[in-house]
Formats: structure tokens, C-alpha cells, sequence
């Protein structure tokens, strides 16, 4: 009998051992191919939040009459059984399955046999892992904000310290009124609070379940997926199918908070850098959080603030590589969504190892040199503002008091003198109305003082700042 080349109506003998999906294909994937569109190197990590969700589906299609209670009970088992694997780190990952998804539905396979292949019914991968990534983050958002919690506790119990310091604050990195050290930490928890806000308010929009959308357009199987969405912790469904497996809005919304955290951070990072620096002298910081020189024996780098800076860049480019990733795609689920995870994993392991370290930094590496930040406050005529407030409060417009400081300014310039050494004849040479009281007006702490208002410099303000910013947070924790 003569050897007969299969038609197109004619399948093959067996499929190629691929995946679940290998039924439709006549050749195996080659491994290039393989390696190229596997994840499970990284995906892996969502292991715990996908067995989470295959547990809740099952429960729900045993609940529906779906799968019977014998299915749901060896489902369980096996799933359990495989939780433990993964936290004891004895579940064998395989590249060949492609993703964490079929790695984890292949072992429960081969644990519990055929009801491991009913879990499946009436869920896509498309969903599944769209919820995955949704619990793995909100668990993610939630450690965060504790992380952020402890920065800002750490920047409290600094700021208070040196409620009173006195410190120039600057505009354009110029000498502009003094301010105290406490204020000036007190502008970084108030940034941080921001980013608790937008973190948590962020966290809504992650909470809502897409299983139940199946591929695309739902399933046919009489799904219930409120109960589904209860037992996860959900706060709402994903009210579209389409939507609900090929969103990512999420996760860039995400990326766009963390980036802000770590532009804060950088920013406070910048300014460690300049502080401790000899020009300014401002702080020290301790050893374990610098380096030294190769070559030169005398240097002390900030390495620790330096790469704060560094990863921020690393942060904000993992946003437009997701906005750029998401800006092209038709409806719905497309392969390209698989590069989701990276920037996204990434971007959390990046902001939650800055914000320990720098938590840290603050608590316990920052030693302020308040002589030198007083000695600073005095440069740069620091109280020309409150001599020009002084002029108006005797009766003098603000623009005409402003030039006459101005002057006053250009003349102690060219003495080479502060406007606090210039006596109250010589200030009345540019302003008769300069009262006798004007030392006190041109000292630092007349100055600092005098900023007494909510959100002010006053060290009474600043711990009343303090004392407010600490009301607002959790507890510490232990």
C-alpha cells in the first residue's frame, strides 16, 4: 500500500506536545520562538495570586453546579499542595510551558487528574491573568504604603529635631528668606502625603475584577461572578469584557504615582548630595551610605542619594514604555500586554527597595551641622523681605518699600556687610520710616518667628505641622 500525504482534512496522527493550546497546530514551536514568547522567568512571581484566583473560581463553579463537589474538593487539594511548593520553593518551573499560568495548571493536572482540566471552564488566560496582575499589585500598593508610612514617621521625628534650625531657603538655588531645617523636611512629608493619596486612590481602580470576561465576550457558563469578586476582596467588576481583559490603564496609572514618588525622592536625594558636599556643609551622612574613591583617598560619594536620582529616570521610563505599549492596540487581549509585567515589576521592586533604604537615610544617616546652616541663613541677604514688611507695616507701599530695600541691599554690598550690620541711620538713609525696632526685624529668628501661620517657618507652626502630618498616618509599626 503506497504511502498517502495527509490532506488538509486529515489530522495528524498526534499533535506536537506544545501547550493546551497545541490541538490546532501540525508543527512544534521552535525554541527560539519559545524562549522569545515565554514569561514564566518573570511571571512566576504572580504564582500565589493566580492559585488565590483559580481557588476562587473553582469554589464559584462548585457553587454553580458547574463542576461537582468530588472536582472542587481534588481542585483544592491540589491547589493547596502547590501553594506550599511555591512558598517553600520546590515548584519546578518549566520554560516549555510557556507562562506561570499553564505551569501551575499542568502540575495540578498531573496531581489531581482530570478535574484539574475542568478548572479551566468558563475562564480565558486572558482574564486570569489580568486578575493575577490586579491582585499581585494591590497586595503590592498596600506594602507601599506602609513603606511610605515609615518615610514619612522618619521625616517627622527629623523635622522635629530641628523644629527650630535655622536653615536659607533658597528660589533658583539662591539665598532667598531663612527658613528652619524642620520646614523645609516638613515640604518632602508633604509631597509624600500626596502620593499616599494618588497611591490609594489608584489602588480603586486596580481593585475591580476582571475574571468573568473570559476571553473576550464573557462565557456561556452561568458564572457568578459577584461571588467571585466577594471572595477576592474586589471592590467592583469590570463592567465590560472587552475592556476587562485588554485594560491596562492600571497599571500605567501606577507607574505614573510611583514616578512621582521617586521624583520627590530624587528631589530630596539632590539636595543630600549638595548639602553634604563642602560648599555647603549643610549635613553628614553616614558611612554606610557612601562610598570612596578608587584613586582618590580623601573622597566620600553620596552614592546612596546619587542612585535615588539614577533610578528615578529608571521609574519614569518604565511609564512610557507602558503608555507607549498600550497607545497602539486594537480590542481586545493582544500578545503585546505580556510586557506589562516587566516594567511593572520592576517599578515596584525599584520604589520599595528606595523607599527602605531612604527610610532608613533619614531615620538614622543625617547629621544636620547647624552652626554651618546658620551661618548660610546670614548670606545672601536673607531678611530683605522682612525689612521691605517692616516699611509697610509703617505705612510704605509694598513697591516703594521694595525699592528702597533694593538700594539698601546695593550699599551693604558694596561694604561687604549684611543688612543686619548697617545701623538704623543708615537704613533711614533709604527709608525714613525705619523704626527703632529693626534689629529685631532683621534678625534670623525675628524673621522665622514672624511666620507664625498654618504651613508657615515658625517652629511653632512647624510642629504644629508635624503634630498634624503624624495624626494622619497609621500607627508605627513594631
Amino acid at each position: 500500500m503506497s504511502e498517502r500525504t495527509p490532506s488538509a482534512a486529515s489530522p495528524p496522527a498526534s499533535a506536537p506536545p506544545q501547550g493546551a493550546w497545541s490541538g490546532r497546530f501540525t508543527e512544534a514551536v521552535a525554541d527560539l520562538v519559545r524562549r522569545y514568547t515565554a514569561s514564566v522567568d518573570f511571571d512566576r512571581r504572580l504564582a500565589q495570586a493566580d492559585i488565590a484566583g483559580s481557588r476562587a473560581h473553582a469554589r464559584m463553579l462548585g457553587q454553580q453546579g458547574i463542576i461537582g463537589a468530588r472536582d472542587l474538593a481534588d481542585i483544592e487539594r491540589g491547589l493547596d499542595a502547590i501553594a506550599a511548593d511555591v512558598e517553600a520553593g520546590r515548584f519546578e518551573w518549566r520554560r516549555d510551558l510557556e507562562d506561570v499560568h499553564f505551569n501551575i495548571e499542568r502540575r495540578l493536572t498531573e496531581a489531581v487528574g482530570d478535574a484539574g482540566k475542568r478548572l479551566h471552564t468558563g475562564r480565558s488566560r486572558n482574564d486570569q491573568v489580568a486578575t493575577d496582575v490586579r491582585l499581585w499589585l494591590r497586595a503590592s500598593i498596600d506594602a507601599l504604603l506602609a513603606q511610605l508610612a515609615a518615610l514619612r514617621h522618619a521625616f517627622c521625628d527629623l523635622a522635629e529635631r530641628h523644629a527650630g534650625t535655622i536653615m536659607p531657603g533658597f528660589t533658583h538655588l539662591q539665598v532667598a528668606q531663612p527658613v528652619t531645617f524642620g520646614h523645609h523636611l516638613m515640604a518632602y512629608d508633604a509631597m509624600l502625603a500626596r502620593d499616599m493619596e494618588r497611591l490609594a486612590d489608584v489602588r480603586k481602580r486596580v481593585n475591580r475584577l476582571p475574571l468573568g470576561a473570559a476571553a473576550l465576550a464573557g462565557t456561556g457558563f452561568p458564572i457568578d461572578r459577584e461571588r467571585t469578586r466577594a471572595e477576592l476582596g474586589f471592590d467592583a467588576l469590570c463592567p465590560n469584557s472587552l475592556d476587562a481583559v485588554s485594560d491596562r490603564d492600571f497599571a500605567i496609572e501606577f507607574a505614573a504615582a510611583a514616578s512621582l514618588v521617586m521624583v520627590h525622592l530624587s528631589r530630596f536625594a539632590e539636595e543630600l548630595v549638595l548639602w553634604s558636599s563642602p560648599r555647603f556643609g549643610f549635613v553628614t551622612l553616614a558611612d554606610r551610605f557612601c562610598t570612596g574613591s578608587s584613586i582618590m583617598p580623601q573622597k566620600k560619594n553620596p552614592d546612596v542619594p546619587e542612585l535615588v536620582r539614577g533610578k528615578s529616570g529608571r521609574v519614569v521610563g518604565h511609564l512610557v514604555a507602558l503608555l507607549v505599549l498600550m497607545k497602539a492596540q486594537p480590542l481586545a487581549y493582544n500578545k503585546d500586554n505580556q510586557e506589562d509585567k516587566e516594567p511593572l515589576f520592576d517599578t515596584v521592586d525599584t520604589l520599595g527597595d528606595t523607599l527602605a533604604i531612604m527610610t532608613d537615610l533619614v531615620a538614622t544617616g543625617i547629621v544636620a551641622d547647624e552652626a554651618r546652616m546658620r551661618e548660610a541663613a546670614r548670606e545672601g541677604f536673607a531678611t530683605a523681605t522682612d525689612l521691605a514688611d517692616h516699611l509697610v507695616r509703617r505705612g510704605v507701599p509694598f513697591r516703594d518699600a521694595h525699592e528702597a530695600v533694593a538700594r539698601a541691599v546695593r550699599h551693604a554690598e558694596s561694604r561687604r556687610c549684611g543688612l543686619e550690620d548697617l545701623s538704623v541711620d543708615e537704613l533711614r538713609a533709604f527709608a525714613p520710616q525705619v523704626g527703632d525696632d529693626v534689629a529685631g526685624v532683621l534678625s534670623l529668628e525675628g524673621s522665622v518667628a514672624s511666620r507664625s501661620h498654618p504651613g508657615g517657618t515658625a517652629p511653632p507652626a512647624v510642629r504644629a505641622a508635624i503634630a498634624a502630618a503624624r495624626a494622619s498616618l497609621p500607627p508605627r509599626e513594631p
